[in-house]
């Protein structure tokens, strides 16, 4: 059966685009890669988001928790229950790799399932709500690519009276270096910036300015990891001379990017300077009519443009404006 809209991607943007479609009478299939939000899943295990439940809240279903800041585990059950409330419809573990013109009015979307299978559905238009967890920044320096090396940090147990190199400085970092240092690990922090980032949680801030004051984290600012080894890494300060420093595992903290793949395949075109889709941003309709995007991968290469808080108002604007071009067609009719 033909949806009026597929949207492709299950994170919280994707959800709200959803809800949002239903509640203006437009039937819609989310297909997702993984599992419902994804991309929280995959955040640390212990992680305390630094936004209100209320500014997580999506389908004007209310967020409760007893704590100032939700932390992970609350926000997977929220957004489950959001799901089920809704009755949204889902097609989970499905990756959607192509995006085609079809033959009737509207899209072809095809997908892959983990036993390989090939699908193929048709809409009328379709919301890109893919994240950016599945694509890490990476490096590009000798030994980034061994075993020991990961860009996901989910818990601290595994890294117990281990040496840990953390290479970077947002709040990802300063997360897992508070973590490792409870479990005893020895950490060295490498930030290619002067200071740690500005935008650090204001009441995780002192607590680790604390421990680099008591020697629990070692900080080395102004520097970069440039060589990955067995039992060592390379530290290369912008001024002075590269060192080596003992190690056990890295934690690349470097930030990820969305994946443009599924736009570019339809034609969606890409701003020249910030690889970012273009878009209206009354609407999220793309450049291709019938083709809007949501969430993340709003932004440009700066992931940290658009957050749940306000992505997820962005399947309000697209609902109202497929169901005002649904309209419209009707009345010309």
């Amino acid at each position: 059966m033909k949806k009026d809209v597929i949207i492709i991607g299950g994170g919280p943007c994707g959800l709200s685009a959803a809800i949002e479609c239903g509640k203006l009478g437009l039937s819609s299939l989310i297909i997702e890669k993984y599992n419902v939000v994804q991309s929280i899943y995959l955040y640390p295990t212990n992680m305390q988001f630094f936004s209100t439940a209320e500014l997580l809240e999506i389908g004007d279903v209310p967020f409760s928790t007893p704590n100032d800041k939700p932390y992970r585990y609350e926000a997977l059950a929220y957004y489950r229950k959001v799901a089920s409330h809704y009755h949204l419809e889902m097609s989970l573990y499905e990756e959607a790799y192509t995006i085609e013109p079809s033959n009737e009015e509207g899209y072809k979307v095809k997908t892959k399932n983990r036993k390989g299978d090939i699908t193929e559905y048709e809409a009328q238009h379709v919301v890109v709500a893919t994240g950016y967890f599945d694509h890490p920044n990476f490096l590009g320096i000798p030994g980034e690519e061994m075993d020991k090396v990961t860009h996901y940090f989910r818990e601290a147990h595994p890294y117990t009276r281990t040496k840990v190199t953390i290479i970077g400085g947002s709040n990802s970092a300063v997360d897992a270096a508070l973590e490792l240092a409870r479990v005893d690990a020895e950490i060295d922090m490498v930030y290619r910036g002067n200071s740690i980032s500005e935008h650090i949680k204001p009441w995780v801030r002192p607590l680790f300015e604390g421990m680099v004051a008591k020697g629990k984290i070692k900080l080395h600012l102004s520097s970069r990891v440039t060589e990955i080894h067995e039992n060592h890494v390379v530290i290369t300060p912008i001024e002075g001379e590269p060192v080596e420093l003992a190690n056990d595992f890295v934690l690349a903290m470097t930030g990820f990017r969305p994946d443009r793949k599924l736009l570019t395949s339809i034609g969606v075109t890409m701003s020249d300077d910030l690889d970012k889709p273009l878009f209206n941003p009354d609407t999220m309709e793309s450049s291709v009519p019938g083709i809007y995007i949501a969430g993340v991968i709003a932004s440009g290469r700066n992931a940290n443009e658009v957050f749940i808080e306000s992505g997820r108002w962005h399947g309000k604007r697209i609902a109202e404006h497929i169901k005002s071009k649904l309209a419209t067609v009707v009345m010309e009719g």
